[in-house]
């Protein structure tokens, strides 16, 4: 039996997502708390607006220390908005060439209507990959 290739069937579903509206400090405590190193920032309805990584939120340090001030603000303010994302149906050894050629450590999955349906990471991709061979 042929063994799916699909990214939708090894990438996450049960995402823990932000708000744009959210404050930056307890997005920060989040990550921090589920030792997660980010994820996806959607609106009330579900859709994505943008991604919160450790990296973003180290802005929010770096300019605390310049101004030897808790900066704050909300989400919207350091979430990168121009999230590059991959299909559901697309293949996990695309994605692993894709993975090889970027800095990212994980994308949004989305189905064929542009919604929001996962996120899968490399470790995802390797665990898809062990599975295959």
């Amino acid at each position: 039996m042929l063994k799916s290739v699909l990214i939708k069937d090894y990438m996450a579903t049960n995402l823990i997502t932000f708000t744009a509206e959210m404050e930056i400090a307890e997005a920060i405590k989040y990550l921090n708390t589920h030792k997660i190193s980010g994820a996806p920032v959607v609106d009330a309805k579900g859709n994505l607006k943008g991604i919160l990584s450790e990296k973003d939120c180290l802005k929010v340090a770096l300019q605390s220390s310049y101004y030897e001030d808790w900066m704050g603000g909300v989400v919207a303010e350091y979430m990168t908005a121009e999230v590059e994302t991959v299909l559901e149906t697309a293949s996990v050894v695309d994605l692993a060439d894709k993975f090889i050629k970027s800095p990212l450590k994980r994308y949004p999955v989305l189905n064929d209507e542009g919604n929001l349906v996962g996120q899968i990471s490399r470790s995802d991709v390797l665990r898809a990959l062990e599975i295959l061979w």
